[in-house]
């Protein structure tokens, strides 16, 4: 889609969005449909500036910092990345170099890293009821030192990924569908189809799948989640997928073959996670300090996987897709049968010939933490954006 500046910012003027100006992003389903434009709008206009070699600086001080949780590639560059674009200083915070060992409250510990912090990034998702509260234990507290007088500013909180939704992936793979396509207007009827994927592993989060049926059935879009009997995620991202389908004029449905999702799909999306009760009792075995416990777990949901080996994406299961066509996504990394593993979530015969595509999904991040950062502390974004354009400051020289 050869979308141009001023499109952008055309489509910024139309919108309300003042909701996000001083404000955090945890869940993408918290947003408005005019909020979720304006990320992709802002997305857009920064990436056409810098493809034309504008600096798009709008700081000239100031720290992005990040708390990973997990392990990340692509999340944590892409916020390091969207950090510098807009002049923060990325800072990651590696939490075993740090006091919290010592018993350092969540409250000292986003005070005493906020001094000069514009913005938070967080990826906590490996336990279910854990990351997304952290998350908001963290923005409440460097408010609450905001407010007090402690910090110049309030962080912006930005949500990098938790154990309900993975927005900042979720939103780049749909504007990467919407560049694919061709618009927003083209999307209406489109089938995609989030299944579940073999893998040699367990315990993948299951944010991936509940972000994308929580976003993509609200462009009227047929939405098929499909997974083996009891890898079910969880039953409140469903109840969201299903108000926002109705809402939107899609559908949202649900099934127990990867064969009956892909049948004339226009975009699929195997993946693989951990069934909702299991990371619920994983939780609760890690809480309770039982390693024994968790070993166990582990060797339980191996052997689970191992009686689904069969769902995995081949070039057979792609013909069956609309004219066989159909776009393949995958949030990276995948577990690439032959390569990366034995058998995994996709054959390398289709993932080699998607990887172009898949690197140009993963392309969009920066742009959309950027985009976030962006409407959190421009209270007017469509005017700084001509600003920057009118600066016309190169980049590079």
């Amino acid at each position: 889609m050869n979308i141009k500046f001023k499109d952008c910012i055309e489509a910024l003027k139309k919108l309300d969005y003042g909701g996000m100006y001083e404000g955090d992003f945890f869940l993408t389903w918290e947003k408005s449909d005019d909020e979720i434009a304006a990320v992709f709008a802002v997305a857009d206009a920064l990436r056409k500036l810098r493809e034309r070699n504008y600096s798009t600086r709008i700081f000239d001080s100031g720290m992005g910092i990040s708390i990973f949780r997990d392990n990340s590639t692509r999340t944590r560059f892409s916020f390091a990345s969207a950090c510098n674009m807009l002049g923060l200083s990325p800072m990651d915070l590696d939490e075993g170099k740090s006091q919290i060992a010592h018993g350092e409250t969540v409250r000292e510990t986003a005070n005493m890293v906020s001094f000069m912090a514009d913005v938070i990034g967080i990826r906590d998702d490996m336990y279910i009821g854990k990351g997304n509260a952290y998350m908001h234990a963290v923005a409440d507290a460097v408010k609450q030192g905001y407010e007090e007088g402690v910090l110049e500013q309030k962080p912006t909180l930005v949500n990098l990924q938790c154990d309900i939704d993975h927005p900042t992936q979720v939103m780049a793979d749909m504007l990467h569908i919407i560049h694919h396509f061709g618009g927003v207007d083209k999307l209406k009827g489109k089938k995609i189809a989030m299944t579940w994927a073999y893998s040699p592993s367990y315990g993948k989060p299951l944010s991936v799948p509940q972000g994308v049926i929580g976003l993509m059935t609200r462009f009227g879009m047929d939405v098929v989640l499909a997974h083996p009997e009891g890898y079910g995620v969880m039953p409140e991202t469903e109840q969201v997928a299903e108000a926002n389908a109705r809402r939107s004029g899609g559908t949202f449905a649900r099934v127990s073959s990867m064969a009956e999702a892909f049948r004339d799909a226009d975009i699929v999306y195997p993946k693989s996670w951990a069934p909702f009760a299991a990371m619920e009792k994983r939780t609760a075995l890690y809480g309770a300090g039982d390693m024994e416990g968790i070993s166990d777990l582990e060797k339980e949901l191996l052997a689970q996987n191992a009686l689904h080996v069969d769902w995995s994406c081949t070039s057979e299961l792609m013909r069956t897709t609309r004219k066989g066509r159909a776009l393949y996504m995958h949030c990276l990394p995948a577990d690439i049968s032959g390569v990366s593993c034995e058998k995994g979530e996709v054959d390398a015969k289709v993932f080699d010939k998607y990887r172009p595509l898949l690197y140009r999904q993963a392309s969009f991040k920066p742009y959309i933490i950027a985009a976030m950062i962006f409407l959190a502390k421009v209270k007017n974004p469509a005017a700084m954006l001509q600003k920057i354009r009118a600066r016309g400051t190169e980049r590079r020289i």
